[in-house]
C-alpha cells in the first residue's frame, strides 16, 4: 500500500483481539519508524512511555480511561509524552552526524530560541508529538495493524501513575493491534473551499 492509500485507508479502530501481540521485531520496527519525524532543530522532544503491564493497563481502564476497551484489549497501549527541556539537555547530540560547521550554527541557535519562552517550548513539543503520532499510526497501518489515538483518559491521574517528570507535558495513549471490527464510515469531511485559503484570510 502506497502512502496516500494509507492515509485514506487508516482509522480510529476500537476492538481488538486481546490474545494478539507484536513480536519484539514488530515493535522495535513500528518505534523505529516513528522516531523518523520531524521535530524543531532535530530536538526529538518525544518519549515513548509502553504500557505493558497488564494489571497497570486494567487500572487506567477502570479508573482513569472511561473504560475504553482498546485500552486492555490492543497488544501494544504507547502514551506519548514529551520533553519540553530537551533543548536545554546537551543539544549538540541532536547535530552529532552533521557537518562540524551546521551544528556548531544550529546548537547555537537553540538555546536562544527556547530560553525563557515557556509557552513555545510547550507548543513545540506538542507538535512534536503530534508529528510522531500520525506517523506512529500510519507505520502501524502499513504494517497490518489498526491503531486508535486517545485523549479521553485522566491526564493527571495517569501523570501520577507513571511518576511523569518536571518538565514534561502529556499526550495522547496510542493503542496498535489487530483489529476485530471495522470503524464505521468516515461520519463526514469539509470541503477544501472551507478550509484553504489563498494569501490569507
Amino acid at each position: 500500500m502506497n502512502v496516500i492509500d494509507t492515509i485514506y485507508a487508516r482509522r480510529a479502530i476500537k476492538h481488538y483481539d486481546a490474545e494478539h501481540r507484536l513480536t519484539a521485531e514488530e515493535e522495535k520496527q513500528l518505534l523505529e519508524a516513528t522516531i523518523q519525524s520531524p521535530t524543531s532543530f532535530n530536538i526529538q522532544h518525544w518519549r515513548f512511555v509502553i504500557l505493558r503491564e497488564p494489571a497497570l493497563r486494567e487500572k487506567i481502564r477502570k479508573e482513569y480511561g472511561y473504560d475504553q476497551a482498546q485500552i486492555t484489549d490492543a497488544s501494544l497501549l504507547i502514551l506519548l509524552v514529551a520533553d519540553t527541556q530537551a533543548w536545554n539537555k546537551s543539544p549538540e547530540r541532536y547535530w552529532q552526524n552533521a557537518p562540524q560547521e551546521v551544528a556548531d550554527m544550529l546548537v547555537g541557535m537553540i538555546k536562544p530560541f527556547y530560553q525563557g519562552r515557556e509557552l513555545l517550548q510547550r507548543d513545540e513539543a506538542q507538535r512534536s508529538m503530534g508529528i510522531a503520532m500520525q506517523t506512529l499510526m500510519l507505520a502501524a497501518h502499513g504494517m497490518g495493524y489498526s491503531s486508535c489515538p486517545m485523549i479521553g483518559y485522566d491526564f493527571d491521574g495517569v501523570a501520577e501513575l507513571i511518576q511523569l517528570p518536571e518538565g514534561f507535558v502529556m499526550g495522547p495513549l496510542i493503542a496498535i493491534g489487530k483489529g476485530t471490527k471495522d470503524a464505521w464510515p468516515k461520519p463526514g469531511q469539509l470541503t477544501l473551499d472551507e478550509l484553504v485559503y489563498e494569501n490569507g484570510f
